[in-house]
């Protein structure tokens, strides 16, 4: 008797794990970019001629194009109706674009002693050119991430999906640990803080070939998901995504909840990381060739925590809960960074050590959660609407920090052994800052469990059905 039972390829385990190793290599090169010029502030200051005001917009512009022009949330929309081949495609090939401007900027003398004012700024040629670079990769690398993680919700549903999600943003955020811990030393090896620019250029082109590879996968379980669904006479009720569903998902207060708390959540940890390495010089008193390390702790540490939690997110739930415990050490982390007698570098490590466990904790709980609230046909469109809710913060805190740092914490300048001036600052107020934004994160995680109860999505039980 012939086989009646026609197998899913994502029943395939190997199959499975597959597909998000190689969409993963792909986010990992991202992050690896996004990351790389954060531990060349000095640098940057000191041989390029920015300031703290330049490099936060520098940091900020990122989200430019996503929060402005709406570019990411038109990314979604196009995700939901054009398939996540196209869509991944085109958001590789828009990133490799951004890090190639972004690299011309920073590399060339065609515009040394330039200036530009444009709008309300006053910035080197090399900044607004760069920022320019940053943004348009801002573009591709945020639908890329809204993308992979449609990926992850098709070859895992109802497998382990927190799991799969937990190892994708631990292999990327091993990109921004490289970035962290090795751009100083690139930059000044090879005399230039463009080096490890080219290098993530590199990375990225790499990433955006594996993802053609990607593609071949993705059309096989496409063609298993139709024969199976012939042999069981399954039809396809789902309707195609339609410009009403974005108004459903809009009117959803669950997801608001998570929409929020993730701006938040992301506010108080990646700017941070933009400023952490500074932040080690100024007041930890670490050298600036080894600043970066110890920022480089936390993806390290995401890259082990992340899938742990991720896996018991799948099989014991309890996913607003895991929210709730990761923003209290959130605010604990930037409490303590704050308070200025703790200025022992051995206490900065403590603190990011523990930082990375509540940046492990939110992350591996929150996105797992949204397919538990938002139907699938709007998956893209919901996940694109939270990351450009997350897209005003990485764009206005960065900023905000910049400024904040020039107009109030400025406690000085030194004369490096070149002879080379360096503004010093001082992080208390900046600190302060990230910490108000753990408590309204922890306000809306509360939120978010309290809606949950109310309306029964399931947040709080596993992610695997037996």
């Amino acid at each position: 008797m012939t086989e009646k039972v026609q197998k899913l390829l994502r029943d395939s385990k190997t199959a499975r794990w597959i597909a998000l190793l190689i969409v993963a290599i792909t986010m990992f090169a991202g992050y690896y970019l996004t990351d790389v010029l954060s531990p060349l502030q000095r640098m940057l200051e000191r041989d390029l001629k920015w300031d703290g005001e330049g490099y936060g917009f520098y940091q900020g512009s990122y989200s430019l194009f996503n929060v402005f022009f709406f570019f990411l949330v038109f990314g979604g929309i196009i995700l939901d109706k054009m398939g996540i081949r196209f869509t991944g495609i085109v958001s590789g090939a828009v990133m490799v674009v951004g890090a190639g401007i972004k690299y011309w900027a920073v590399s060339t003398h065609a515009l040394d002693g330039m200036t530009w004012h444009i709008l309300f700024w006053t910035f080197p040629a090399q900044v607004w050119i760069a920022s320019l670079g940053f943004a348009i990769f801002g573009v591709g690398c945020e639908v890329s991430g809204i993308t992979v993680s449609k990926i992850i919700v098709k070859w895992f549903k109802g497998h382990e999906m927190a799991l799969a999600m937990g190892l994708q943003l631990a292999i990327a955020r091993l990109g921004t640990a490289l970035a962290l811990s090795s751009s100083v030393w690139v930059a000044s090896s090879f005399g230039h803080v463009s080096a490890p620019v080219l290098i993530g250029l590199i990375l990225l082109c790499v990433g955006l070939l594996t993802y053609f590879v990607y593609c071949v996968q993705d059309k096989k379980l496409d063609k298993s998901l139709a024969a199976y669904n012939l042999q069981e006479s399954i039809e396809d009720t789902e309707e195609e995504f339609r410009m009403k569903d974005l108004w459903a998902i809009l009117k959803n207060k669950g997801w608001w909840y998570i929409a929020i708390l993730c701006v938040l959540f992301y506010s108080a940890v990646f700017p941070f990381l933009k400023y952490a390495t500074n932040l080690m010089i100024n007041k930890f008193g670490v050298d600036e060739y080894y600043a970066g390390l110890i920022p480089s702790l936390l993806p390290f540490g995401n890259i082990l925590l992340t899938p742990f939690f991720g896996s018991l997110y799948d099989r014991k739930g309890k996913g607003a809960t895991i929210m709730i415990i990761g923003s209290v050490l959130l605010i604990l982390v930037h409490f303590l960074f704050a308070v200025p007698i703790f200025n022992s570098y051995f206490f900065a490590i403590f603190l990011i050590i523990v930082l990375g466990i509540g940046f492990s904790l939110v992350p591996s709980a929150m996105w797992p959660s949204v397919p538990k609230i938002i139907p699938e046909k709007q998956l893209g469109t919901a996940y694109a609407l939270i990351f450009w809710v997350q897209n005003i913060g990485l764009w206005g805190v960065p900023l905000l920090i910049g400024w904040v740092l020039d107009k109030y914490c400025v406690t000085g300048t030194s004369i490096t052994a070149a002879g080379q001036k360096v503004t010093e600052y001082n992080y208390t107020l900046p600190m302060i800052i990230f910490m108000g934004f753990g408590v309204t994160a922890l306000l809306f995680a509360f939120l978010l469990k309290i809606e949950d109860k109310k309306k029964g999505y399931g947040l709080e039980l596993p992610n695997i059905k037996k």
